[in-house]
């Protein structure tokens, strides 16, 4: 499938927050780092369509005459609430993030216009994105700031079969099959070199479902391994909506996720989100169960040794932070306490997202 990476210099300024979660909605605030070191977050962004049809795409639902009846009006207060969120963490952290990996968006349009929202137009954020083979047309992106990141390369990365995993499935089904390819994107950041895979590994429908998410995670792990054996040293962040805890196997097994750094050996993944799902913390809520599924892992390089490293940013304890400001969260009604998304039972009700943004710190 022909991929187009869109790199765009763009435009895109600075309000407060708790970490978010089941029981924790008054944990302080975060680093407050004073625009030093380096913020690197996730942000599923929740059906962020424009207004019109792409062509070979599913994304009627998303149209003026759609189901959503998908107008105007209401894609711009969309752009705009994202918009907030974002200036949320940036006011909150004192700096732009870094990099800000983000899902379920429709096209680069709708990057475009949300890195010139005016919440944002001050950060000048850049974008690479490629067109995915989704049938809904939803892809993956990532933003940077170019000032403290400076991109060098990147690559959409296909979902493929080419696994000893078991997926219980036809030669036709799998042919069928189509979910949102994973990017990776390599650069820069003080000198220093490294790589961001940004991922929405396939949902939790059907009994086959989390063999596919084991063999996305299989295949950002064995790129990375090639990364860290072509540049030694490389520091590699892995982040995306997993749709899987960070206990699931797909998590743990196929991405080797550890929860303690002092656990971290050559070939795995540091995840600061495993204790954080065990102590209460979420970044999305199911059927009244909190799961944190939009999770950001590093590898080892990014834990010791020589420049920058993960650094703890909520209690002094944890290595990850969900973001939720009482604004993003219901207020009333049976979904009190979880995120305020945009739609409820087909009903546009102008919130921000059914997903808490993620963040780590690096210094």
């Amino acid at each position: 499938m022909r991929k187009i990476v869109y790199l765009s210099i763009l435009f895109a300024s600075m309000v407060s927050s708790c970490a978010g979660g089941k029981n924790v909605s008054s944990d302080p605030a975060g680093p407050r780092a004073g625009g030093k070191g380096y913020i690197i977050g996730f942000y599923n962004l929740e059906n962020l369509f424009d207004t019109y049809h792409d062509q070979g795409k599913n994304d009627y639902e998303f149209l003026p005459d759609g189901a959503n009846k998908w107008t105007d009006a209401k894609y711009e207060k969309k752009q705009h609430n994202m918009a907030t969120v974002i200036k949320a963490m940036a006011q909150d952290n004192q700096q732009w993030h870094t990099v800000l990996g983000v899902s379920e968006i429709e096209n680069r349009h709708v990057l475009e216009d949300l890195v010139s929202q005016p919440e944002i137009a001050a950060a000048n954020y850049q974008i690479v994105h490629y067109d995915g083979p989704d049938r809904r047309g939803v892809d993956v992106g990532l933003l940077y700031d170019p000032k403290k990141f400076k991109y060098e390369s990147s690559e959409s990365l296909p979902f493929t079969f080419d696994s000893d995993i078991d997926f219980g499935m036809s030669q036709e089904e799998k042919e069928s099959f189509r979910t949102r390819d994973i990017l990776m994107v390599r650069g820069s950041i003080a000198g220093e070199e490294f790589a961001f895979f940004v991922a929405h590994l396939p949902s939790r429908r059907g009994d086959k479902s989390s063999a596919l998410r084991e063999r996305g995670a299989e295949i950002m792990w064995k790129r990375a391994m090639e990364l860290e054996r072509e540049v030694p040293g490389i520091k590699i962040v892995v982040m995306g909506d997993m749709n899987d805890n960070p206990t699931d196997p797909s998590m743990a097994k196929y991405l080797r996720g550890r929860e303690r750094i002092e656990d971290v050996k050559d070939q795995d993944f540091f995840n600061p989100f495993l204790s954080m799902l065990k102590n209460g913390y979420g970044s999305e809520a199911y059927q009244g169960s909190w799961n944190i599924f939009d999770i950001i892992m590093v590898n080892k390089a990014l834990t010791a040794g020589k420049g920058l490293k993960i650094q703890k940013i909520v209690k002094d304890r944890y290595y990850g932070r969900v973001f939720q400001k009482d604004f993003m969260t219901q207020q009333t009604g049976q979904y009190k306490g979880t995120p305020f998304r945009t739609f409820s039972g087909g009903n546009f009700i102008n919130g921000y997202s059914d997903h808490y943004p993620t963040y780590i710190y690096l210094k």
